[in-house]
């Protein structure tokens, strides 16, 4: 089974476009797109939480993945990541026109997947630093992080997930998904991310 993948935000041009670049790469390959997934979605959103994920779910050794470039999948590297173990493990995959990947079980595909591996990596470390960045900064700012004396509301919940919190939000993940994860509610984690971090929220509601 072969698919194409096509994501975008809101533009239907470009909708056009990624479908034009796939039709004309596989006619000259003389290969045949079996399915096309197409999206209107940030990739900011879980793939678990797209079109994607279902492909993710279905696709076995074998079949290839077509998208026009990489940042399709996925806009951090640790979603990419994810998604290319998901692939090789199950023997499919992943062809990119821009970049020409070729991502499957060969050695130049592990070699990628490396490199992809050590971006990741790279990228995860600047993210626990800009965390320890925020936490500082709050501090400094006289916030208290942690309860609030003499409180009993639900905000205690999240009492000692400062960091996870703010690592998380550095790492785009939406708010419903953080206050599922934290067992809080998604009004809850808000009133508490504007008290935490009013500066990145402001930008998150935008």
């Amino acid at each position: 089974m072969i698919y194409g993948y096509v994501r975008v935000s809101t533009d239907k041009q470009v909708v056009d476009n990624q479908h034009f670049e796939i039709s004309t790469f596989c006619k000259k390959k003389n290969i045949y797109i079996d399915k096309w997934i197409e999206e209107s979605i940030s990739g900011t959103k879980s793939y678990e939480e797209r079109g994607l994920g279902k492909i993710l779910r279905k696709c076995k050794k074998g079949d290839i993945l077509i998208c026009t470039e990489i940042s399709r999948l996925g806009r951090s590297l640790f979603m990419i990541m994810d998604i290319l173990n998901i692939c090789m493990k199950k023997g499919a995959q992943v062809w990119t026109i821009k970049e020409g990947y070729r991502l499957g079980e060969d050695i130049q595909s592990k070699v990628l997947a490396f490199a992809f591996g050590l971006s990741a990596e790279i990228e995860r470390n600047l993210i626990s630093q800009r965390t320890k960045e925020s936490l500082a900064r709050l501090k400094a700012e006289g916030k208290r992080l942690g309860r609030p004396l003499g409180s009993k509301n639900k905000k205690n919940k999240l009492e000692g997930k400062e960091e996870e919190i703010v690592r998380l939000i550095n790492l785009n993940i939406p708010i419903k998904k953080i206050s599922k994860k934290m067992r809080v509610h998604p009004n809850t984690m808000t009133k508490y991310l504007k008290l935490l971090m009013p500066e990145k929220y402001a930008k998150l509601c935008k």
